[in-house]
């Protein structure tokens, strides 16, 4: 979603949402060594995101200095495996705008 160039430097944390899901707040984990890079690419980020679900969801992001790498073979596998439960959870959103944009979200990680 953000690029390549972005994505072998930090990867997800968590995300803090408020009430209404938008304003939130992504903590991302950043390989030692990188700050800088990520640092000034913040707002490149952020509209990277918010451009992919179509509103503005992200408005702040933090980083979070890490010394190991994320395994994407893991993540990936995780996402396949629950797939289905995710589809599932899905279908009891009752806002489509939503229910939209996390089905991209998921279809995109899992890819």
């Amino acid at each position: 979603m953000v690029g390549k160039n972005i994505s072998e430097h930090c990867y997800p944390d968590t995300i803090k949402m408020n009430k209404n899901m938008n304003n939130g707040v992504l903590i991302l984990n950043v390989l030692h060594g990188n700050e800088i890079n990520i640092e000034y690419k913040k707002q490149d980020i952020i509209d990277k995101i918010n451009s992919f679900f179509g509103y503005n969801c992200i408005s702040q992001i933090k980083l979070k200095i890490v010394q190991t790498e994320k395994n994407p073979k893991k993540i990936k596998k995780c996402i396949h495996k629950n797939s289905s439960e995710l589809s599932k959870k899905l279908d009891n959103i009752k806002n489509q705008d939503l229910k939209k944009s996390l089905s991209k979200l998921i279809k995109a990680y899992g890819e």
